[in-house]
């Protein structure tokens, strides 16, 4: 008979919409002790999944995807119920959830500090990513989520700061010295080369949080007006497997849209058997405005390619993903392309159309 399950360290990785939150974990994964088998939970803000290609398949690795929604809000029963599985299925020794780019951390540490995992769960460091450049912008430092996932966080990773000028970086230095309580730490990451040490420094010595939890640096309590109120029109509806969905018919790819927190998404499923011309598909995305969030993966000409643009920089790498080719738009209400326009630039890009 096995084990019960008891105290397996769980830890939170929030970042707004780019800040490297996946590339972040791969390095952490990289530096994954012989013999530890983790498990990460992604979810994203679109509906289609992307993220969840980014990760190869191992035996000692279990890696979920959560799309279409907020795990803080909207799918928290649905994060419920696929962690109680995950958990007792794969048995990991550590877990890390990568919420959403719009995600609140409130409404998530409710469910992973709530009844069901009293003494299963044990919430330890909650790391926020942060893109110096993205400070230029007042709206972002204004932006609720933007500033709460940083307040909440006990450490954060600077990322992208080789693309950022040295006074970016004092300023978002001089910025993250206002907060209070302060950070146990402010680090460097580019590239998303955060130490694992600062993951699990400390493990052991356990100091108490005001709600009582383990590890965690005490913090005030936040939440989300906006975020609440999609808790509660959420409520229990959805149930694991609601993101289960067939694969599409070659040359008919599957549209899905969706729009919550001022943002809207554009997403697309191809059959894996539809092969893109690469030059013709990078010529139609990147005339897509540098403001959106675009990520993707696809059976190309060359192979199969993980796309993925934010805040204007590009990355084009080969994909271990090979189920179905997927593309997500992400950005501000009112800010998309038309979507049957965008499809039909899409289908040009396929050599075997229907």
């Amino acid at each position: 008979m096995s084990e019960p399950l008891a105290n397996i360290p769980v830890h939170l990785i929030t970042g707004f919409l780019g800040s490297g939150k996946s590339t972040l974990i791969h390095h952490l994964i990289e530096q994954k002790p012989p013999g530890e088998r983790w498990a990460v939970l992604i979810n994203e803000f679109g509906q289609v999944g992307i993220d969840q290609a980014m990760f190869e398949t191992r035996d000692d690795l279990v890696v979920k995807g959560l799309p279409g929604g907020c795990l803080c809000c909207q799918l928290a029963f649905v994060l419920q119920a696929t962690l109680v599985n995950l958990l007792h299925r794969h048995r990991p020794d550590r877990v890390i959830v990568e919420p959403s780019g719009l995600g609140h951390p409130a409404g998530l540490l409710e469910v992973l500090r709530g009844e069901a995992f009293a003494e299963v769960l044990d919430v330890r460091s909650m790391v926020a990513l942060l893109d110096p450049r993205r400070l230029d912008d007042p709206r972002a430092r204004e932006h609720e989520t933007f500033r709460d996932q940083i307040a909440m966080a006990d450490g954060v990773a600077l990322t992208m700061t080789d693309l950022a000028t040295q006074a970016q970086r004092d300023a978002a230095g001089e910025w993250l010295a206002d907060f209070w309580p302060p950070k146990r730490w402010v680090l460097d990451a580019p590239g998303g080369a955060l130490p694992l040490e600062q993951l699990i420094d400390g493990e052991g010595e356990h100091t108490e949080g005001e709600h009582g939890e383990r590890g965690a640096v005490s913090r005030e309590p936040l939440d989300s007006e906006a975020h609440r109120r999609l808790r509660e029109a959420a409520g229990n509806v959805l149930a694991p497997g609601a993101f289960d969905s067939p694969l599409p018919e070659r040359g008919r790819p599957r549209c899905e849209t969706g729009g919550a927190l001022g943002h809207d998404t554009l997403g697309w499923r191809w059959h894996p058997l539809d092969t893109f011309d690469l030059d013709r598909l990078a010529n139609v995305l990147v005339d897509l405005p540098s403001s959106l969030r675009v990520k993707g993966v696809f059976a190309t000409d060359v192979g199969w390619k993980l796309y993925n643009r934010a805040d204007g920089v590009l990355t084009l790498t080969d994909s271990a993903w090979r189920r179905d080719s997927r593309l997500e738009v992400i950005g501000e209400t009112g800010s998309l392309p038309d979507a049957q326009e965008l499809e039909t630039a899409l289908t040009a890009c396929l050599m075997n159309p229907a």
